[in-house]
């Protein structure tokens, strides 16, 4: 089954839901599109005010799972891929992720793409999938340089150390730790103390952190 994005509104939060949970929510082109245009909708209507990306069930994303792809399908290109992560990056809303379960590879440069970033404490934040060893995400690993040092990257990678969300948190990966299961709620939670913000003085905040060239 191909992954689809769901659109909700929830009050001036629109929340896009990535949803296939039997791939942990793989990724596919129509993701992409789908995510793309949202984004693009959002930033011109006034009355959204944040947005939450948030999985389907009990995983956040696990990135492109090639063997979850229909053969007769070409596998998502990475060129679109790497557009959705940009819109998210410098959309000017506010941009909250709700991690749940596993965030991996390309599921975790999502997360990181975006501003705040709100996981369970169980949920897992890795820039490869254990259970097929391979070259860490290439995305996941650029956004990751945004956010730690170079030697605290390398250290992750070469030796696949687990780190916990409680290290993340620490570290200023993770804006906030839920219980099991509230990561979402949590996130709405935030976009609504947003929303009560002056807009241009948000997106004029994250223009400066996250200009725009």
């Amino acid at each position: 089954m191909t992954s689809e994005l769901h659109t909700e509104r929830r009050d001036g939060t629109l929340v896009l839901t990535l949803s296939d949970p039997a791939s942990r929510n793989s990724l596919s082109e129509q993701v992409f599109a789908a995510g793309i245009e949202a984004l693009n909708v959002a930033e011109s209507d006034p009355a959204v005010r944040a947005i939450v990306l948030r999985g389907d069930g009990d995983h956040f994303c696990a990135g492109i799972e090639r063997q979850q792809l229909d053969p007769d399908e070409p596998a998502p290109s990475h060129q679109h891929f790497q557009a959705f992560v940009e819109a998210l990056r410098v959309c000017p809303k506010p941009v909250i992720a709700a991690v749940e379960g596993d965030a991996i590879a390309g599921g975790l440069a999502l997360a990181l793409a975006c501003d705040l970033v709100v996981t369970a404490a169980d949920a897992r934040l890795l820039p490869s999938d254990p259970r097929r060893p391979q070259a860490p995400d290439a995305d996941a690993t650029a956004l990751l340089m945004r956010h730690l040092p170079r030697a605290r990257v390398l250290q992750w990678l070469w030796l696949g150390e687990p780190v916990s969300v409680e290290q993340l948190l620490a570290l200023g990966v993770v804006t906030r730790v839920s219980g099991h299961g509230d990561a979402f709620e949590q996130a709405l939670g935030l976009a609504a103390r947003l929303a009560e913000v002056d807009p241009e003085a948000v997106s004029g905040a994250k223009e400066r952190v996250h200009p725009v060239a």
